[in-house]
């Protein structure tokens, strides 16, 4: 039973009694009856009165607290013209107008929250109760290679690939850099926030690649440039040398000649060695910078081909090439692509080394080139180190071929990947596109 319906029965009940005495008293007093009848009309008009200012404020709240419920912080109240309940509906309206105020603040900064980590060049992967990833940034879709719908609702350690092994170990407030690939470089870090005052984790990916290859490049640079030099110079002077030694040989005894000959072009062509061994590492070093124009793709993958024709004849290893016939023109420095894919096919040739296939072929949406052999696969130890400069998986390797190759594409801004697919092949793909 409602306030108001009780009310209403108290005040019926009175009303009646007082009917009922005044009833009696009508034919014993008549005076006395007028009187009841006066104090009976007047109890009616107070008692309209008071019901008028006890449910108009039952209606106010009730019609404020439906507009809390209903998270309307906007209903205000006009004053009535009484004084307790007009205090009451300037209560009223200051904590609407502070709610509304507070909910107009909080949507303002989770927008901004929002747009800043959408805009964030660092990954985000925010995380819920339960561990799992509840929202997810455009940077953290293109370092983990996947969409958010693919995202939301698994655990970091279940991600496939090295992400899973890596965000899975990770503990709060220690930062871990992890190498993928052989070339990209990130830093990852998990911190917590409350929400609804408990603990939710979210992990940040910052990609270091590019910085850490500048570093690279300027630190064994200096290096190299200084080894060039001393190198150069000293072969340069003893090989005049040498070749001046050859005038010596007609004043030796004749069975003298040959080893005395021999020994010195021994000696020249070592150092001659030598300062090629040390070029080539000069030639990285002063990679200059790419200059653009329109080439035709296949026309070049043809050309790589022909020119590596004899030596897979040897080797039997058969190049199947699948170019569709219309044209692949890409705006970029010829030569220095040719130079790399040429070190990319030579790599599919060692790492086949007799009796197998490297298949080469195209892609126009968007301009993509892939060269896949059916060699060993790459373990994922080595896939750590790939495009690490001076690191080889051959014996007698400079470890530079890939080196070249990163800084070449990365120069231009295209995206790449070498990787062993499940059915065992080994694919280097280059999408040849400017990175976003």
């Amino acid at each position: 039973m409602t306030l108001r319906i009780k009310f209403l029965l108290f005040v019926t009940i009175i009303h009646v009694v007082l009917i009922a005495l005044a009833a009696q008293v009508r034919t014993v007093n008549p005076v006395l009856f007028v009187a009841a009848e006066a104090l009976l009309l007047l109890s009616l008009w107070l008692t309209a009165q008071l019901y008028r200012g006890f449910v108009r404020p039952l209606e106010l709240i009730a019609a404020g607290t439906a507009a809390i419920q209903a998270k309307d912080f906007s209903m205000k109240f006009v004053p009535v013209g009484q004084r307790e309940m007009d205090h009451l509906i300037d209560v009223y309206n200051h904590m609407m107008e502070a709610l509304r105020n507070e909910r107009v603040s909080r949507h303002e900064k989770s927008f901004l929250l929002e747009r800043l980590i959408q805009a964030s060049p660092a990954g985000i992967l925010i995380l819920d109760f339960e561990g799992q990833i509840a929202g997810v940034n455009a940077a953290a879709e293109r370092f983990l290679g996947q969409r958010a719908p693919e995202l939301l609702g698994q655990l970091p350690a279940a991600l496939p690939g090295p992400w899973g092994a890596a965000l899975g170990a990770l503990a709060e407030n220690q930062p871990q850099s992890l190498r993928l690939s052989g070339l990209q470089t990130y830093r990852a870090h998990v911190a917590h926030f409350l929400d609804r005052g408990f603990t939710r984790r979210f992990i940040v990916l910052e990609e270091l690649t590019t910085e850490l290859i500048q570093q690279e490049k300027e630190a064994y640079g200096k290096l190299i440039r200084m080894m060039s030099h001393e190198i150069n110079n000293s072969i340069g002077a003893i090989n005049s040398i040498l070749h001046s030694f050859h005038h010596y040989a007609p004043q030796l005894a004749p069975t003298d000649q040959p080893d005395f000959t021999q020994a010195l072009d021994v000696s020249i062509a070592r150092n001659t060695q030598l300062a090629n061994f040390i070029a080539n590492f000069a030639q990285l070093v002063r990679l200059p910078p790419p200059e653009p124009r329109p080439t035709e793709m296949h026309a070049l993958l043809r050309g790589i081909c022909r020119l590596l024709q004899p030596q897979s004849e040897e080797r039997r290893i058969r190049w199947h090439l699948t170019l569709p016939s219309a044209p692949l023109v890409v705006s970029l420095d010829a030569q220095q692509l040719e130079q790399a894919l040429l070190n990319v096919a030579k790599n599919a040739l060692e790492a086949i080394g007799h009796d197998g296939n490297v298949w080469v072929r195209t892609a126009a949406d968007p301009p993509t080139v892939v060269i896949e052999n059916d060699g060993p696969g790459l373990t994922p130890e080595v896939s750590r180190r790939l495009f690490t400069p001076f690191f080889s998986t051959k014996r007698d390797g400079q470890g530079i071929g890939l080196t070249l190759v990163r800084d070449v594409l990365l120069a231009h801004g295209f995206r790449f990947e070498l990787v062993t697919s499940p059915r065992g092949t080994t694919a280097f793909t280059v999408w040849l596109v400017p990175a976003a």
